[in-house]
């Protein structure tokens, strides 16, 4: 597995598809921070957060991430070679695993160096270190939370179909409902319990709990399921090709 791991992130940096990602997302997130006026700009809000870094990401990473899965499967389907690639001395799920911490790994390498933001608003604070770490500390969990999902989100995908397209565009909408499209729908419910339920189901409102610098369990556990459940509709998908 480990192998196939590294084939799949060198395959990453050999194009230009790792490259790009890392690109878009660190310069999307300087620009609104530190260059594009306005109240997500750090400078100009006068208050010593990142908020705006962790507000944007979850939009981005909403596109970036399926862009990053559409071809792990996919291409293996198109060619053919996925028929080579099952039999190989690997179960299923190690195949599925090994393509989804190599996209994962992908995620967290573009997430490092926005590390400096923090960095830098911390020494820009007046005092030097006014900044609440815990809470910064939590947004920087939720988001490694949120890129696991979108890439296990984007690995069923690819398995569903042979169209790079068609994986990206269907990681991207299953991604949107799940992060937003719960909170929208909950809204026809106000003051309900199925608004309740709507809202427990919602990526947006476990992401925004851990990002208060407070671990629920209850949080982690979602995002820890809802990996879970993607990682296994893709491998039942997979395994559905030797019935």
């Amino acid at each position: 597995m480990f192998a196939l791991y590294k084939k799949e992130l060198a395959s990453f940096f050999s194009s230009l598809t790792g490259y790009i990602v890392i690109i878009i997302f660190l310069t999307s997130s300087g620009l609104f921070m530190w260059v594009i006026p306005g109240q997500n700009n750090v400078l100009d809000a006068g208050y010593s957060n990142i908020d705006t870094f962790f507000i944007l990401s979850p939009w981005v990473f909403m596109f970036l991430i399926p862009a990053i899965t559409m071809r792990l499967f996919t291409d293996e389907i198109k060619t053919g070679t996925i028929e080579l690639l099952m039999t190989r001395p690997l179960r299923d799920i190690s195949v599925i695993m090994a393509k989804y911490y190599a996209a994962f790994s992908i995620a967290v390498i573009s997430i490092i160096p926005t590390l400096i933001y923090f960095v830098s608003v911390y020494y820009l604070g007046n005092p030097i270190g006014n900044i609440d770490i815990g809470g910064t500390w939590g947004s920087y969990i939720g988001l490694l939370f949120l890129a696991a999902i979108y890439v296990a989100i984007g690995i069923f995908a690819s398995v569903l179909t042979s169209n790079q397209i068609v994986a990206f565009i269907l990681a991207a909408v299953l991604s949107f409902t799940l992060f937003y499209g719960f909170d929208a729908l909950s809204l026809l419910f106000s003051n309900t319990r199925p608004e309740y339920l709507l809202q427990k189901l919602s990526i947006n409102q476990h992401y925004q709990s851990i990002s208060r610098g407070v671990i629920d369990t209850r949080d982690i556990a979602y995002f820890l399921s809802v990996t879970a459940i993607f990682i296994l509709l893709a491998k039942f998908k997979l395994q559905s090709r030797k019935w």
